[in-house]
Parts: C-alpha cells; structure tokens; sequence
C-alpha cells in the first residue's frame, strides 16, 4: 500500500501535465499564441499594458511560463511580444524570469517522474552517459542553451532524464537563455509596424479575394540575422571549451 502511494505521488504531477496538455490542444488554446492574434488585438493589448501594468506582467508571464512549461509553440511569438508589450530590455528580463520557471517546471516533473526510473531500466550504459554529462554539466548545459539550434523541449527534457542537478539546471537556464530571448525581445519592441502593416495588407486581401484566398504571415527568419544566429553559435561552442580543456588533460590509459 505504501508502495502504491509513493509511485502516485511520484506520477500524480506528470497525470496533471499530461491531462492540462491534453485540455488545451484539444480545446485549441494554443492556436491564439500566433501573430494574427497578436495583430488582430494590438492596441488593445497596448492600452490594457499602459493602464494596468502590473496585472498585464503577472498575466503574460503566467502564459509564458505555461507555454514552455506545457511544450506549447509559439514560444519565439511570445518572446517577441514581451517586447513589444513591455519593450525591449525590461519585456526581456520578464520574458528571461517566465522562460526559466516554465523550463524549471517541465525539468522537476520529468526528472521526479520517469528520470530516476529511466536510468535504473535502461542499464550501465545510461549511467555513464549521466555519469559523462553531469561531470561537465554546467558548460554542456550552456551549450544547448545558446546555440539556437535545439529544441526548447529537448533541452529541458534531456538533462532531467540524464539527472542533472536541480541547481545547475537552473543558473544555466536562465543565464543562457539571456542572449537569445534579449534577441528576441528587442526586436520585438519593433515589430508593431510589421504586425500593423500585415494586418492591413490581410485585410485588403480579404475584401478583394475573400478569407480563403488570404493568409496572415511573417517571416521569422527575415526577422533575424545571420550575424546573431552566428554569434549565438560561437557562444555555445566558447560554453564547451572548459570541457575540452578537460579532456585533453586526461592521462592517456595505456594497456
């Protein structure tokens, strides 16, 4: 019976997220993170941040942090409109603070749900693996925080099921996220004329062509350069030197 109770305590937080998951896509809740919505609601959203400020941080966190949280897209959308809404430093920092507690969130329920388990079933060579990760953690972490080219899920998920420390999964998820979600949120802060100037140019569209005949688009990739995409690389590959340097110090082990 104790058994019992212990394996639902140690599940019952991955039922509830598996369970507001199920929710929200089957309800399509996470269709409104998506520039057309954004676009669509502007200069209310605007008025409603100039007129209540403090309620409209709490508020866009709250979906920010359940957005990572939940794995949800649209997390770049939302990094760029904290920006917008709250301009380009301080809507980062609040972008910066929501990323890392919605990654902290996901990071505790996978790891006290199927990551101690998941090592114990799958062997030795799973521990040397957690056993090589966690011995160079922090740079290893950094790494995939900063190069822009792994997914927000995996990077949350991997070092959980591999068991990374509660600590340093934290302090590198929040100081290697700051390059890349400032990125985001300063361009951001400018993007309301590109939203603005889409809106009207969908909308004239749809007079001359009808709904189906339009769709509402912007081009991340336009939105970014490849300098920043670079830069944020060569921060990754400079987070793995400390492991680098490490292994070439490693005595040689001759038989």
């Amino acid at each position: 019976m104790k058994s019992m109770q212990q394996k639902f305590k140690t599940f019952m937080p991955l039922g509830i997220f598996i369970g507001i998951l199920a929710m929200v896509w089957i309800t399509g809740l996470h269709q409104y993170i998506s520039f057309q919505t954004i676009a669509e609601h502007q200069m209310t959203l605007e008025n409603y941040v100039t007129d209540n400020i403090v309620i409209a941080i709490l508020t866009f966190m709250l979906v920010y942090i359940a957005a990572v949280a939940l794995s949800l897209p649209g997390g770049t959308i939302l990094s760029l409109l904290g920006g917008l809404l709250f301009g380009g430093l301080f809507g980062g920092i609040i972008n910066v603070v929501a990323a890392t507690i919605g990654a902290v969130i996901l990071f505790l329920i996978a790891k006290t749900s199927i990551g101690d388990t998941l090592r114990k079933k799958t062997g030795k060579w799973m521990e040397k693996i957690a056993a090589e990760f966690n011995d160079g953690a922090a740079s290893y972490l950094l790494f995939l925080r900063l190069v822009p080219i792994f997914p927000f899920l995996v990077v949350n998920l991997a070092p959980a099921l591999l068991g990374a420390r509660f600590w340093t999964f934290c302090w590198t998820t929040f100081i290697g996220i700051i390059p890349g979600t400032l990125a985001f949120s300063f361009v951001g802060a400018g993007i309301g004329s590109v939203l603005s100037n889409e809106q009207i140019r969908f909308q004239q569209c749809i007079g001359k062509n009808g709904v189906d005949a339009c769709e509402f688009s912007i081009n991340i990739g336009s939105i970014f350069s490849q300098e920043l995409l670079i830069g944020l690389s060569v921060m990754g590959i400079v987070a793995l030197i400390p492991i680098i340097i490490k292994k070439f110090k490693k005595p040689l082990n001759i038989k």
